[in-house]
């Protein structure tokens, strides 16, 4: 465990970031594997059938993540506060209040996601391939929820390392039963979705193992499990916004998917393609905003303002600069990456490269908005503003389902690709000022904190 309350704060950021990047590439090499497994063995069809549910995939794993995101806020300030007791009781209701959302969430997705392909306009070809992945992808989400409950519980009392190996585990079981699922048992795309399904059941139960037997901070009682509303009500106020925000920005996503998927089998494929080597150097940016989201809540717990304005100012210059590389590799190096997703002897391979390239050049530069939006986004949340990010969820939702309506009819791969900077400018927009707002007044109770030591 790591109390981010004290130390050199960028040293701590870096320490504490690095494992979540490694951390969150496993964690999209889940989804990744299943592109590049199922391209290279099942063909440029069965690939495109799994692009076309990635904007479904993301309403359930974003809503997920935020949700547990968001309560392990209250989690990371008590941690913070050194209210030991209040740690325990507010793991123990996640735990409780994630379970509750689990079943509504698999309820209404069993039920609605055939009618939802269709909406998305799913092309007829992929359209059962897309239905069966999804469909068990979907039926398997509460171990997505076991997973990400518990490594944001160990991550808020500073321990950003154990989920990693956790993960990286269940990756490599992944790998193993996708090869055999898919080769051995000729199960297709349902195949490489059972074997995500079951890598995060056993992530899950290693890290509950792990936490038993070394996280001491996290280990709860029945009690601690028993349903208060009070605290259900204070866990889900902090949850359920950040889980809506994912939520919102997922159908501004599936508003896009559905306008490319209009567009034939080779664009959903070169956006399918493109859009994993995106995630895996997107993620790096993102690991710095989920860093500032535990570290701004524990110190926002123990009053450490100033170590939160610092921490700020070092972590938005690693971030930029951060960006403005990962930008630059993208649009240079990204087309060799893309070949880990295709199949040659599939005919179409030369279009959807091409295609691919038209995404790293639309959003490549635009990274640094990006790293920004990140940064901001998850310090607010560690400061306790679920309003200001769901505000910002609603403005990207907005300008990618302008784009699906205008871009992609006016400027056809070209304008669904540029949708995403559009998207980041627009939640920007709302950041900002809301960081700015929070800056004077965390500046005010610096202020205060002094005046108060000069009386003593």
């Amino acid at each position: 465990m790591q109390d981010l309350t004290k130390g050199n704060p960028a040293k701590l950021i870096v320490l504490f970031t690095l494992p979540i990047i490694v951390g969150y590439l496993f964690q999209n090499l889940y989804n990744i594997i299943d592109t590049l497994i199922v391209g290279q063995t099942l063909g440029v069809k069965a690939l495109a059938a799994v692009g076309s549910t990635g904007a479904i995939m993301f309403l359930s794993l974003g809503f997920v993540g935020g949700l547990t995101s968001g309560m392990s806020i209250i989690t990371a300030q008590r941690y913070g506060a050194k209210d030991m007791q209040g740690v325990k009781r507010s793991f123990g209701q996640s735990i409780m209040a994630a379970f509750v959302v689990t079943i509504f969430l698999t309820a209404i997705g069993m039920v609605g996601l055939r009618p939802l392909l269709v909406i998305m306009q799913t092309p007829t070809p992929i359209f059962e391939m897309a239905h069966i992945f999804i469909l068990v992808i979907w039926g398997g989400v509460i171990t997505q929820v076991g997973y990400n409950v518990l490594a944001n519980a160990m991550r808020a009392v500073g321990n950003s390392r154990a989920p990693l190996y956790h993960l990286i585990l269940g990756m490599l079981i992944n790998i193993v039963l996708e090869l055999i699922f898919i080769l051995v048992f000729k199960w297709g795309t349902a195949g490489a979705a059972f074997a995500t399904v079951v890598a995060y059941g056993i992530s899950t139960l290693t890290s509950w193992w792990h936490i038993v037997r070394y996280i001491p901070a996290l280990h709860i009682t029945w009690a601690d499990l028993k349903w208060d509303r009070a605290e259900i009500r204070t866990h889900l106020s902090a949850g359920l916004p950040m889980g809506f925000q994912q939520s919102i920005i997922a159908i501004g996503s599936m508003t896009l998917q559905a306008a490319i998927n209009s567009l034939g089998t080779d664009s959903v494929a070169g956006y399918t393609a493109a859009s994993k080597v995106d995630q895996i150097l997107v993620l790096v940016l993102m690991s710095f905003g989920v860093t500032m989201a535990t570290y701004v809540a524990q110190n926002y717990g123990a009053r450490e303002y100033q170590r939160i304005i610092d921490g700020m100012k070092r972590v938005l210059q690693m971030s930029i600069g951060s960006a403005v590389v990962l930008g630059v590799a993208e649009i240079i190096f990204g087309h060799y990456l893309v070949n880990l997703f295709l199949n040659e002897a599939g005919g179409h391979a030369g279009e959807v490269k091409h295609l691919a390239q038209i995404f790293f050049w639309a959003n490549g530069p635009f990274y640094a908005i990006l790293a920004v939006l990140f940064v901001l986004r998850y310090a607010l949340q560690g400061l306790g503003d679920t309003k200001t990010p769901t505000m910002a969820g609603i403005g990207e939702m907005l300008m990618r389902s302008l784009a699906a309506f205008t871009l992609v009819v006016w400027l056809g791969f070209f304008g669904a690709s540029f949708s995403n900077p559009l998207a980041w400018m627009a939640s920007v927009s709302f950041l900002v000022p809301a960081w700015l707002k929070f800056h004077k007044k965390i500046m005010r109770q610096i202020q205060n904190q002094d005046e108060s030591q000069l009386k003593l």
